[in-house]
């Protein structure tokens, strides 16, 4: 890694933070892009993992009192179930269909809340959510807009939705890691360093983006999540589509 491209690597993280603490996810989704553009795609996953676990790490903590601790320890036992099926079909990675799974993840912020009879207070709901959204973390990287549909009917307030997925993507993105593992030792001193050095930067992006979150109303914070993530999984998806004609 370069210095050049080191430093817009700190730049991204510290933006895509910033995105991720005012609408709970979108920002991983723009990171995880510029990781496949430096990386091999599981090296891309295991970074990943690393910055978004502190990016959550410091968001669920900010808003920790917001969380949903019950929600948390259903689904994650729906996310270590999630691993241990992707570990015994020896799941690897490649950019093409990372780009096409996450391209098509939008499609679930337009689908009709009507079509959705899932409560993320229901405890088997919350199992099947960790078990969804933790596969999908590990096989594409993020799965913030499956998570989001499990909470569209848990009148829960935008504080409670950010701070309780924050936790649960911690245990998400932990575990992605151990999963990547591999690939992770394979970077040199010099690109760990670097990775360790933009966390700091993913934690003042949280911290600037909770105070932005706190000024937002409910409607424009589900409005602006929409749009935002859809425009990115366009994005995505036509990459796929390239990368797999190419």
């Amino acid at each position: 890694m370069t210095l050049l491209v080191g430093s817009l690597f700190v730049g991204v993280v510290f933006f895509t933070s910033l995105l991720s603490g005012v609408f709970g996810m979108a920002g991983g989704l723009v990171l995880l892009w510029f990781l496949l553009v430096i990386f091999p795609a599981g090296t891309a996953m295991a970074v990943h993992g690393v910055i978004q676990l502190t990016a959550n790490a410091s968001r669920a903590w900010l808003s920790r009192h917001f969380i949903v601790w019950r929600i948390v320890a259903l689904m994650t036992l729906g996310v270590t179930s999630a691993a241990g099926l992707l570990l015994l079909f020896n799941y690897a990675p490649n950019a093409a269909t990372v780009s096409l799974l996450i391209g098509l993840m939008p499609l679930l912020v337009w689908m009709p809340k009507h079509w959705f009879q899932l409560d993320a207070k229901r405890p088997s709901h919350a199992v099947c959510c960790g078990l969804a959204s933790g596969g999908l973390t590990i096989a594409a990287g993020v799965s913030g807009p499956l998570i989001d549909i499990f909470f569209v009917r848990s009148h829960m307030d935008r504080r409670q939705v950010v701070a309780t997925k924050a936790m649960i993507q911690v245990v998400a993105h932990s575990i992605k890691i151990i999963f990547y593992l591999g690939a992770a030792l394979a970077l040199s001193a010099g690109e760990w360093a670097m990775v360790l050095l933009a966390a700091p930067f993913a934690m003042l992006g949280t911290q600037t983006g909770t105070r932005i979150l706190h000024r937002l109303t409910d409607a424009n914070f589900r409005t602006w999540t929409r749009w935002i993530v859809t425009g990115i999984g366009v994005f995505y998806f036509l990459q796929g589509v390239y990368l797999l004609t190419r």
